[in-house]
């Protein structure tokens, strides 16, 4: 027996035989080894979303996924606007432009999840949003930097 078999416990469930029909259609079109794949995933996403609510100064990583139409820049601007307030928890951005005026833009975050919440709420309001998911996990970055007498080193860096 394999440590990760060891590892396993075991789930009997019951669904709607619709629901089972959709979910093992779902497995075939991702092209997943077994339903179990699937499932583990669905749970991990829902545990995540859950301990959002629960506890909400506990620390996520993630991304904010947007979409956006503008005029010239404007909901660029404004979203840089509303970045700059929160700089502890943007990581990075990614933006290209789409067609018919579009752009698309993810965001890697991490931070305490009302934190994140409240950022994409700010993100909301800017008119011109037309989509935005947060998607988040309980793992977390690295620490980047390590903290010595008043200096920052990157992590690895011996000083």
């Amino acid at each position: 027996m394999s440590s990760e078999s060891a590892s396993l416990a075991r789930l009997s469930m019951s669904l709607p035989a619709e629901l089972f029909r959709q979910l093992d259609t779902m497995v075939a079109e991702r092209g997943l080894p077994s339903r179990s794949q699937l499932i583990a995933e669905l749970i991990r996403h829902a545990l995540a979303e859950h301990e959002s609510l629960i506890h909400p100064d506990e620390m996520l990583a993630g991304t904010i996924t947007l979409v956006y139409r503008g005029e010239r820049g404007r909901v660029r601007h404004q979203l840089s606007l509303t970045q700059a307030n929160y700089l502890k928890e943007v990581i990075s951005s990614q933006h290209v432009f789409l067609e018919h005026d579009q752009s698309l833009e993810v965001l890697l975050v991490q931070g305490p999840a009302v934190r994140l919440k409240e950022f994409c709420d700010a993100i909301r309001r800017i008119r011109g949003v037309q989509q935005l998911e947060l998607v988040t996990t309980t793992a977390l970055l690295p620490p980047l930097h390590k903290q010595d007498g008043g200096h920052s080193y990157p992590i690895g860096d011996n000083r």
